[in-house]
C-alpha cells in the first residue's frame, strides 16, 4: 500500500519507478484507470464517514491510494458497514473474526478456554464453513493495524502462535490461510507499535535483502519465514492428508487440554493448561507407532521426535509437560512406522 502523497522516484520495491501523485506504477503495471479516485465522492477523496459502505468500498484508507475492488479483503468484524455476506455470491470470503476470537481463547482472555472450541466454527458466529478464509493473523493486524485489536497472535508470541496455527491447520472449518513475515525494529510506547511502519529488511540504497535458508530449514536475514518453521510445515501436510475427515473423538478436561481426531486418518493434542498432561485417549487411528510431527517426524524407519504407541482398541497415552517449548502432539497415518 503507498499513500497518496508519496511523491515519486524510484525508491519502489527492486528500486521501480513510481508516481504516486498521478497514479503512475509501471513495473506493475498500474494507471490512474486502476483506482478509485474518479468514483469516491468525499472532497477530500478519503473516507469521511465509516458507516457509509460507499465510502468505504471507493475512497482512501488513511490516504492510502485506492485500487479499484476487483478482489479484495472484506473486513467484517460483526459491525461494519460492509457486510461479508454481500460478497458470498463471489466466492470465499476472509473471515477476519477467526483470528481474533481463537487468540482470545488461547490467551485465555474473558474467561475463555480450549475446551469451548468443542462447538468451534459457525456456533461462534462466524461465516458458513465453506465461504470462509481463515488465518491466524495477516500483514495489518499483526501490527496492530487493522481488525482483530490485541487478542492477535503472531511469531512474536512462537508458543502461541504455533499452537494456533496449528489448531486451525487440524481443525474441519474453513479454508486456511498461513503467514509469512519478516521482522522489524517493534517499539512499543504506550501500548502502541510507533515502527509499526517499517518495511522488509533492506540495505541502506532500499533494495530488499535476500532470504538466505538455514540448515534447519528457517530464514534469516530478518526474514520470519513462519511457513518453513516445521511445526507449520507439519501440520500443513497433516491438514492435507486429513482432508474432507470430519472431526471426531473430541476430548478435554473442561479447561485448556483439548484433543480431537479426524476420522481415522490424524490425532491432535493440545495442552494450554498450567499443568502437566496425562492421558488415556481413544485416537480412532490403526494400531501401530506413530512419529509425532510436532517434535519431529518420520524419516524412513525411525522417528527423529516423540514415538506415539496406538493400541489395537485405538487408544494411546499422551504426556505433555505444560513446560515444554511445543506443548500440542500431532498424529497422522502417514507417520506410522
Amino acid at each position: 500500500m503507498c499513500s497518496s502523497g508519496a511523491g515519486s522516484g524510484y525508491h519502489g520495491t527492486c528500486g521501480s519507478y513510481f508516481n504516486a501523485e498521478i497514479r503512475d506504477f509501471p513495473a506493475v503495471p498500474y494507471s490512474s484507470f486502476d483506482f478509485n479516485d474518479q468514483i469516491c465522492k468525499t472532497p477530500s477523496g478519503d473516507i469521511e464517514n465509516y458507516s457509509d459502505p460507499v465510502q468505504v468500498r471507493n475512497c482512501r484508507l488513511l490516504g492510502l491510494v485506492d485500487l479499484t475492488q476487483r478482489r479484495d479483503d472484506v473486513i467484517d468484524m460483526g459491525y461494519e458497514a460492509v457486510r461479508n455476506s454481500e460478497y458470498f455470491r463471489n466466492g470465499r470470503v476472509t473471515e477476519f473474526r477467526y483470528g481474533a476470537q481463537l487468540g482470545t481463547v488461547l490467551r485465555k482472555w474473558n474467561a475463555e478456554k480450549m475446551a469451548n472450541l468443542k462447538s468451534w466454527g459457525e456456533n461462534w458466529n462466524l461465516m458458513p464453513s465453506h465461504k470462509a478464509i481463515v488465518f491466524v493473523d495477516n500483514h495489518d493486524n499483526q501490527r496492530g493495524h487493522g481488525a482483530g485489536g490485541a487478542s492477535i497472535l503472531t511469531f512474536w508470541n512462537p508458543r502461541l502462535y504455533k499452537m494456533a496455527v496449528s489448531f486451525m491447520l487440524a481443525h474441519p472449518y474453513g479454508s486456511t490461510r498461513i503467514m509469512s513475515s519478516y521482522r522489524w525494529p517493534r517499539l512499543i510506547q504506550n501500548g502502541t507499535d510507533i515502527n509499526s511502519w517499517v518495511g522488509p529488511p533492506s540495505y541502506s540504497d532500499g533494495s530488499i535483502k535476500h532470504v538466505p535458508i538455514n540448515p534447519d530449514g528457517t530464514c534469516g536475514n530478518g526474514w520470519v519465514c513462519e511457513h518453513r518453521w516445521h511445526q507449520i510445515r507439519n501440520m500443513v501436510i497433516f491438514r492435507n492428508i486429513v482432508h474432507d475427515q470430519p472431526l471426531v473423538q473430541w476430548w478435554d478436561n473442561n479447561n485448556n487440554q483439548v484433543a480431537f481426531g479426524r476420522d481415522g486418518k490424524g490425532f491432535i493434542v493440545f495442552n494450554n493448561d498450567d499443568r502437566n498432561l496425562s492421558e488415556m485417549l481413544l485416537t480412532g487411528l490403526p494400531a501401530g507407532i506413530y512419529c509425532d510431527v510436532i517434535t519431529g517426524q518420520k524419516e524412513g524407519n525411525h522417528c527423529t521426535g516423540i514415538q506415539i504407541h496406538v493400541a489395537a482398541n485405538g487408544i494411546a497415552n499422551f504426556q505433555i509437560s505444560s513446560q515444554t517449548e511445543n506443548p500440542f502432539i500431532a498424529i497422522h497415518v502417514e507417520a506410522k512406522l
